[in-house]
């Protein structure tokens, strides 16, 4: 498969999983609007798809969201299925991205670091 065409599902199931999340409709309560997919790496043959998911609460809340996404896997699936127009859709693996979270702890420590300059 071409990896152009790789792409565009990847771009699509991260689309789909994002407003699925945004509206509620994944009923696990360790879900939460705070949890934001970054990225989706598709393989080769379709059958796996892997979703890394960033928050910028804490390390604990981050676990609890992929395992709850996780759960719901099955779910998402189905729910996949039934948007995307595409023979079969990819098994569904959850990762935890801390890319958000580190990017705004870099941010605290940058203004620590002018804060104190400003200070001297």
């Amino acid at each position: 498969m071409s990896d152009f065409r790789m792409e565009r599902v990847g771009r699509l199931i991260q689309e789909k999983i994002g407003s699925f999340i945004v509206e509620g409709k994944i009923k696990d309560p360790r879900v939460d609007a705070f949890l934001s997919v970054t990225k989706v790496e598709v393989s080769r043959d379709l059958g796996y798809a892997d979703v890394y998911i960033s928050s910028y609460k804490t390390d604990a809340g981050l676990k609890k969201g992929v395992a709850g996404l996780q759960s719901a896997a099955g779910f998402i699936q189905s729910q996949l299925n039934l948007h995307m127009h595409i023979r079969q859709i990819p098994k569904l693996r959850f990762h935890e991205d801390t890319g958000i979270k580190n990017g705004f702890d870099m941010i605290k420590k940058i203004e620590g670091l002018s804060g104190e300059s400003r200070e001297e």
